[in-house]
């Protein structure tokens, strides 16, 4: 057993025993926690990294029905289960490619979704049924003919290529931000006029106003929105509307509106929820709930093709093919 393998077991078998522990100490456990940290300007501390990595998926699996959470026992299985599948990866030889082949991009090496289950069994908590309203007619249309990433065959400029291919945007970065594939770490600075969240993947930062100003005019339209937050008790309420309709998130419009809630519950635990809205592409809104672990490891930077190197091989490739079926 290779060294990182062991790491993982040891990891897995920690947050095991972690959270079982926690569950038998029950109520009388939240009854000794400490208050959460506060500011010297006495709101909520909300600062640091956090870490939204979980198993547990956006939606619930349609058999599993009305089934809202998932007893202890059940939810080890899933993430023993999910190490499993890792650990076959990990130890599964490569396969040989030929000459010419596409050599494929990412392999599970690369993936990082975490080790753990919220016990729930989806992000989604309204509707009760786990997962997203019908989507409208109009939406189901943009998402057929939208491009997505990593498909565009002879792109003619870098405007033919999503964020994504360009790296200029993380694919988990949001708003609101999602659980997806790596890199699912977000860093928050508070200061007490504003808030700052930046996502580690491509270090795209939100500056939060706090005090009561007004949304930018209707006419301003920003790929992250343009946001604005209140606190309603110990909570952060962020309003974010504006989106430009070019990012195209979940085949939303520029008319979807988010509203996002940081609650910081104790010292390692940070509450996210968040509620979107859109009546041109979900026949009503949904809400999420997403806990975030604190992460007391610095955020490195997020050097996606460091130096754009390839947007002009991405783009000479696809020169040299119309060369070669034009000479066809």
């Amino acid at each position: 057993m290779t060294k990182e393998v062991m790491n993982m077991t040891g990891r897995l078998i920690t947050s095991t025993l972690t959270l079982t522990l926690a569950g038998l100490l029950g109520v009388s456990g939240l009854a000794m926690a400490q208050e959460p940290p506060r500011t010297v300007w006495d709101t909520p501390d909300l600062q640091g990294v956090w870490d939204f990595r979980t198993l547990t998926p956006l939606e619930r699996p349609r058999d599993l029905g009305d089934k809202a959470f998932l007893t202890r026992e059940e939810a080890a299985e899933r993430e023993q289960a999910a190490f499993d599948r890792n650990l076959e990866a990990w130890e599964r030889e490569a396969r040989p490619t030929e000459a010419g082949d596409n050599v494929g991009g990412y392999n599970n090496f690369w993936m990082d979704n975490g080790t753990r289950v919220i016990e729930r069994t989806s992000l989604v908590i309204d509707p009760p049924n786990g997962r997203l309203p019908e989507t409208i007619e109009a939406a189901q249309e943009r998402r057929r003919n939208s491009p997505g990433s990593f498909v565009v065959e002879f792109p003619e400029s870098y405007t033919d290529l999503s964020t994504y291919d360009r790296c200029i945007l993380g694919f988990n970065a949001g708003p609101p931000i999602t659980p997806a594939a790596y890199n699912q770490n977000v860093q928050i600075f508070q200061t007490q006029d504003h808030l700052v969240v930046l996502t580690e993947m491509v270090h795209t930062a939100r500056v939060i106003p706090l005090q009561g100003q007004p949304h930018l005019n209707d006419g301003v339209r920003q790929w992250s929105g343009d946001s604005r937050g209140r606190w309603e008790g110990d909570t952060l309420v962020v309003e974010t509307k504006n989106f430009d309709a070019i990012r195209g998130w979940r085949a939303t419009t520029d008319n979807m509106t988010l509203v996002e809630r940081f609650r910081r519950v104790d010292e390692g635990t940070l509450e996210y929820e968040f509620t979107v809205t859109d009546p041109e592409t979900w026949t009503s809104a949904w809400t999420a709930n997403l806990p975030m672990v604190r992460n007391d490891l610095p955020m490195f930077e997020y050097a996606c093709h460091e130096g754009n190197y390839s947007m002009p091989q991405m783009l000479g490739g696809a020169r040299t093919l119309e060369e070669q079926s034009e000479g066809q």
